[in-house]
């Protein structure tokens, strides 16, 4: 029974790795980089990026050539501050994700920030 949690927690330790890894940006900051969902439909491209916590004046998404560049930054909470903290799991700091190839030449037809997550979509041409 001990080993089959001991690889609950593993497995769940490399799901973590996997979704919120630190990067690297091109200034060489250090940064995080949130994940993302990019759903292709019949005349839309639509973009999904996990930023629990961020505030939409902490956020940036513009084009560096045929790249989309989603950048901020995320404040550690209040509560975080104030206490000891014993686990911590969601990044903070400076976020920088940039998806290659995926830089529409037109601005997004929507752009909303509701529920920890950033939706964009873009027309396809």
């Amino acid at each position: 029974m001990w080993a089959r949690a001991l690889e609950v927690l593993n497995d769940a330790e490399r799901l973590h790795r996997q979704f919120f890894h630190l990067g690297r940006t091109a200034l060489r900051r250090p940064s995080w980089e949130p994940p993302v969902d990019i759903i292709e439909a019949e005349g839309a491209l639509h973009i999904i990026v996990a930023l629990p916590g961020v505030k939409a004046d902490g956020l940036r998404v513009y084009s560096e050539g045929n790249t989309l560049v989603i950048s901020g930054d995320r404040s550690l909470s209040s509560e975080g501050r104030a206490g000891t903290i014993r686990r911590m799991e969601i990044p903070h700091g400076h976020f920088e994700r940039r998806l290659e190839g995926l830089a529409p030449p037109v601005e997004p037809v929507r752009s909303e920030l509701r529920d920890g997550c950033l939706f964009l979509t873009f027309p396809k041409g």
